[in-house]
């Protein structure tokens, strides 16, 4: 195995494990709160997601979809679906890290209250 599979392979099962500790958001509250974490990204309201990191999981999305490939399904068969399996896992397993990360912020913030000191 390479190291990319091995990153894209260890970045997914992280996610999921950390996703099936007790008290911890599911897998399907992460997907949900991915578009929030980009409109307050992007609205500068949350400041721990680069844009980089977003501009990578955009192009990992556009390559899996993409017809142009570089390494054609037609002309492969299972070794071209091979490359969209790790970028998929890749894009999953960030998005589910980075949605975990933003929902302990948004959770954060529920408990601040503006002028009042928190002792």
């Amino acid at each position: 195995m390479t190291k990319g599979r091995v990153a894209a392979l260890t970045t997914l099962w992280r996610a999921v494990r950390a996703s099936r500790r007790p008290g911890a958001p599911g897998i399907g509250e992460q997907l949900a709160a991915a578009p929030r974490m980009l409109g307050a990204s992007l609205s500068g309201r949350y400041p721990y997601l680069a844009r980089g990191r977003m501009l990578l999981a955009l192009v990992g999305v556009l390559y899996v979809v993409s017809p142009i490939d570089f390494i054609p399904e037609a002309a492969f068969l299972v070794f071209g679906l091979g490359d969209d399996a790790l970028v998929t896992a890749w894009v999953v397993g960030a998005v589910l890290g980075e949605t975990e990360r933003f929902l302990q912020w948004e959770e954060q913030q529920r408990r601040v209250v503006v002028g009042e000191v928190v002792r």
